[in-house]
């Protein structure tokens, strides 16, 4: 059963009208752009006047220092670390009708399925002998997704164990809850609380939410309150771009993550901004009627970098390999691969099946190994991480890491442990040479007086042995 909505004295925290009068201010001098940037470089989080003043830049040269102050500050908190997930959905029924979804209720080119406690076994072992450690459970809203049903999926995810595999964090994109529900999910020992309000401008959420309980707009804005207050303080927001101007969705989040620090001391733990992408039966995702410029896209991520410091970046196979290879660079710092979004796909290998169970049209289909491989040789570090969850590191204690850059003292060499565990358990032998070189690079660039160094090098042999699961 869906939570009863009850949204009376509720107000929305986002100013609509502010944030179009600060996007309409004329070109800021490049000096106030400058201080902004180091202000930022500071690991200060900006506020919306600043944010506005980065998205009024039209200055070719002046956006490049925007950019280059993306990579300089995700250099200064992350490192060069990248965190991998694989997305899981576990069902596609829906009660709402949201207008670019393939998902929507009136949909009927979509075929529908929800996978039994059986199938859903079948798909983790099919992840886990691929070599995934982190996934994101995803839910269609309807009365059969309740809490007690979340909570069992992923407590049934947890219990299983293939070879040397394991899910050892499990976050998840779900309908928002009442307090009581996100206790019951919290139970479970998920991750992170991943949600979307979409669109943060009313007039065109009510207009692509016609009907269901997604047409709420403030029982969705209001989730993350109800999730903090239940005890999760891990949370995940986004926008999906296309519905409506992108550079409001983003100064529409800046203000969101704003009202979670003065509520809760802390923000959010990652934001997503996805573009909207064709649909199977679905014309208004084939049209969107503000459809982001690629060019538009790259500046706005390099500004939503330098907005939020602290707070984790996702981009996700919705895009394509070459946008996704130079947008990493901008600040992103957790990305999919190896995914397949068709409920039941990664046990069944029938294509078009899969493609008429899926939400939208994936356009970075290379394989988990495949993304190992090319992060290795671009000098990245790709990473299954998950010692800062299990270490108590979240909501206002990540900050306490991440805001002052400690937190890649903990995520680089946990990042090197998981990377070794790949490279001997699961890689092809092309990407394990690559890897192997890759994490030496790595190793090197950690200073010999470096405190975790010689346990580092001690917990490499211990994998090496056959160990598994250290972290810092």
């Amino acid at each position: 059963m869906l939570p009863k909505i009850d949204t009376e004295g509720l107000k929305s925290f986002i100013p609509e009208e502010e944030i179009h009068e600060l996007l309409q201010k004329k070109t800021p001098e490049k000096a106030y752009i400058r201080d902004i940037i180091s202000k930022s470089l500071d690991k200060n989080r900006l506020d919306p006047h600043e944010m506005a003043a980065l998205f009024n830049v039209t200055d070719p040269d002046l956006i490049m220092e925007i950019k280059e102050g993306a990579k300089g500050l995700k250099e200064l908190v992350y490192g060069n670390r990248i965190v991998l997930f694989a997305p899981l959905y576990v069902g596609n029924e829906c009660i709402n009708n949201c207008s670019y979804c393939g998902f929507r209720k009136t949909n009927m080119d979509i075929i529908r399925k929800s996978l039994t406690m059986k199938e859903l076994e079948e798909e983790i072992r099919g992840l886990e002998n691929r070599g995934h450690k982190r996934l994101i459970m995803v839910y269609g809203e309807h009365p059969m997704y309740d809490a007690n049903f979340i909570h069992d999926t992923v407590k049934k995810v947890y219990s299983i164990k293939e070879g040397n595999g394991e899910i050892r964090r499990v976050n998840i994109n779900a309908a928002p809850l009442d307090v009581e529900g996100f206790r019951r999910v919290k139970e479970a020992g998920i991750g992170t609380y991943q949600i979307f309000q979409e669109t943060y401008h009313q007039p065109t959420y009510k207009s692509v939410h016609p009907s269901g309980p997604k047409s709420d707009y403030l029982w969705r804005l209001f989730a993350f309150d109800r999730a903090m207050e239940a005890g999760i303080d891990d949370i995940g927001m986004g926008a999906l771009m296309g519905l409506y101007d992108h550079r409001f969705e983003a100064m529409a989040m800046l203000y969101h993550t704003i009202h979670l620090e003065e509520k809760f001391g802390c923000g959010p733990h990652t934001i997503s901004f996805p573009r909207i992408e064709p649909a199977i039966g679905t014309e208004y995702a084939n049209n969107p009627p503000h459809q982001v410029k690629d060019e538009d896209f790259m500046k706005m991520i390099a500004i939503i970098r330098l907005a939020v410091p602290y707070t984790g970046m996702i981009l996700t196979c919705r895009e394509n390999t070459a946008l996704r290879d130079e947008a990493i660079s901008y600040g992103i710092s957790q990305i999919d691969a190896g995914s397949d979004i068709g409920v039941g796909a990664y046990s069944n290998e029938d294509k078009l099946e899969n493609s008429k169970k899926s939400q939208f049209v994936l356009n970075d289909n290379r394989s988990l190994d495949e993304v190992v491989c090319e992060l290795c040789e671009s000098g990245q570090l790709p990473s299954f991480c998950t010692g800062c969850y299990r270490k108590g590191r979240t909501g206002e204690h990540f900050m306490e890491c991440a805001v002052p850059g400690f937190v890649k003292n903990y995520c680089t060499p946990n990042g090197i442990l998981t990377l070794l565990e790949y490279l001997i358990d699961y890689a092809s032998p092309s990407t394990k040479a690559r890897g192997l070189k890759a994490l030496e690079r790595q190793i090197a660039d950690i200073p010999d007086t470096s405190s975790f160094k010689p346990l580092l090098l001690s917990r490499i042999d211990s994998v090496k042995k056959g160990e598994r699961d250290l972290y810092f």
